[in-house]
This record gives C-alpha cells, structure tokens and sequence, in this order.
C-alpha cells in the first residue's frame, strides 16, 4: 500500500492540468477569484475549521501546535465532511487549495497529513 498523492498549494497560484482533482478547503471564498476560475474547483467549506477556531488562530498564529489539536479534534468529530476527500486521495492525485498567506502553518497541512492517515481504497 503506497501513500495517497496528496499535494496543497494556495488558490492563487496556477492550477494543476486538467483531469486533477482540486478542492477548495477554506470556510470562506478567497478574495478575488471568480466562480468561473475555478470552475473546475469543488468547495468543500465543511472541511475546514470552525470560523471560530480560524478566527481565533488568526488572532495569534503562535500558537499552531494547540490550533492543531483544535482542528483534528474538529475533524475527527465530523467524518462525512472529510470523507469524500479521504476517498478520493485514495483512488488518485488530489489538491487541496488553500488561501492563507501562510504557506508554513495552515490548516490545508493538517488536513492533508489527516486525510493521508485516512485515505481509503490506496492503489
């Protein structure tokens, strides 16, 4: 069993070549983008923390070991929003975008070093 293709990357840079799943994991639009630009993008807002966890993480970053227990409990405690994505991963190459600035600390790393923990049906 190998480990799902599981890359991240912000939603601003240049999308991955068609025929690659993208997903978008942010709770909120990313500022700019059109509809139309990511058209090919499913949004899945469940996935990513509660607004009040990313409100308070925002309030101060330093404190990313405690947001990350917070968020895998949150993930933990909402399987049908992760699923799909853990299935997904499992059967081929996905990407899941993100909009933060922070390329070192947010919530699209926790998620993909959850969701590679948890991919099903691994080629």
């Amino acid at each position: 069993m190998t480990n799902p293709a599981i890359d991240i990357q912000r939603v601003y840079e240049p999308l991955p070549e068609q025929g690659h799943h993208c997903y978008l994991v942010d709770r909120l639009w990313p500022r700019g983008l059109s509809k139309e630009k990511l058209a090919n993008v499913e949004w899945l807002k469940e996935v990513a923390p509660s607004t009040e966890l990313r409100q308070w993480f925002h309030k101060d970053p330093e404190q990313w070991t405690e947001f990350r227990k917070r968020y895998l409990a949150e993930l933990n405690a909402n399987p049908d929003a992760w699923r799909p994505l853990a299935e997904a991963a499992g059967n081929g190459h996905i990407t899941l975008l993100y909009g933060s600035h922070d390329t070192q600390r947010n919530h699209a790393i926790v998620l993909r070093d959850f969701l590679a923990k948890h991919a099903t049906g691994h080629k």
